[in-house]
Formats: C-alpha cells, structure tokens, sequence
C-alpha cells in the first residue's frame, strides 16, 4: 500500500510539473512582443515638427535599412492618436510600396489608442478604447511576430506604468537641441534596464536595444 501511495504521489508531482512546463512554453511561443520604437535625439526630443532640423540631416543608406527593416519585423503597430493622425495620410496615399514599407504600412493591423477618435480610415485599423491594459494584453496573447509601437510618447508611458513594453529600440541621432516635444517627460520612470544590442550607423547615429 505504501508503495502503491508513493507511486502515485509521484505520478501526479510529474503530472503538474509536466503541466506547468508545458504552460511555460506555450505562454513563451504565444505571448508576442511590444517593441518601443522611437527616433530621438541626444537629449531625448522627438519632435516631428523640429525634425528638419535633428533627423533629416543624418540620413543614411545604414538608417534606411534600420528603419525598412524593423518595420518588416512585425506584424502589427501600435500608435497614441496624434501619431496616428500624423502618419495616416501620407502612407494610405503611397500604393507602389514606396520605400520598401509602405505596403507593410498599408496592409499590416494597426490599433490606435483614443478616446476621442471616431474613425480610423487607414486600412486594416482597430480603434482600442476603455480597458488599454486589458485589450493590449489580449493583443500580445495573439499567435503572431512583435507588435511594435511607434513614437507615441504618451501611450508608451501608460504602457510602462502597466509593465506591458518588453523592448525599448532607440534611434539615437548625434545632435542636442535642448528643447523641444520630449519622448520621456518629467514623472516617466522604470525599472534599469539591460542593453542587449547596439548597432552604429553612418553619421553618428546608434541603435541601441533596451529590455
């Protein structure tokens, strides 16, 4: 009897752990990615207006292909809403793949955090509304590759009080501007952060991978 009891203690602690191992790597192959993408400064501006003057200058073959390639990386994108807005009419106008993205652009799910937002006109775009933790985690519970949140500096801030950004990638251009719209403004905090990768392009600008 005693043999009997012990086997099959034995068999159900084999059972849950095999259980929970089994968990663990559904829940590491499912749960997709939610990558910061920002292009920012020396002093962390990223104003679109001031961008003549902090971006445009720095163009590069290497920057192109960072860029074109991060975004054939995903297969979704995350935006606030003046990032949104911004972006909507000039890509959902370009139809010959302009600049090796803009049919990604164009095709690829996008979902725009508002509540003010009435319609998303740009193809394949979800409005999210109410819950944002709650539908950003149903988000990154889908089969998929990374979802990547470009710019939208007060949308990634709620997303770091909730915990829910897994990369930073900062496009790091070698210039100080010393004002203009910061990307973390003053009360954005988290935890330190671990460099995983760097990457240095041409004029002087860096890539840098943050988890």
């Amino acid at each position: 009897m005693i043999r009997i009891f012990l086997a099959t203690v034995g068999f159900i602690l084999f059972f849950n752990e095999c259980q929970a191992l089994l968990w663990d790597k559904l829940t590491d192959t499912e749960m997709r990615k939610l990558i910061v993408s920002a292009w920012i400064t020396l002093d962390g501006i990223f104003d679109a207006d001031l961008m003549p003057q902090w971006f445009s200058p720095f163009d590069s073959e290497s920057r192109q292909n960072y860029i074109r390639d991060g975004i054939l990386s995903c297969d979704g994108f995350l935006f606030g809403r003046t990032t949104y807005q911004m972006l909507a009419p000039y890509w959902s106008s370009l139809k010959n793949n302009e600049m090796g993205v803009a049919a990604k652009l164009n095709s690829a799910p996008k979902y725009v955090v508002s509540s003010t937002l009435k319609y998303a006109d740009w193809n394949n775009s979800t409005i999210i509304t109410g819950n944002l933790v709650g539908e950003i985690t149903k988000l990154k519970q889908q089969p998929g590759k990374e979802i990547q949140i470009e710019g939208s500096g007060i949308l990634v801030r709620s997303l770091m009080e909730a915990d829910l950004i897994d990369e930073y990638r900062f496009l790091v251009h070698p210039i100080i501007l010393g004002g203009g719209k910061r990307f973390f403004k003053d009360g954005a905090q988290s935890n330190g952060l671990k460099l995983t990768k760097t990457e240095v392009l041409d004029k002087g600008v860096i890539a840098l991978y943050y988890e």
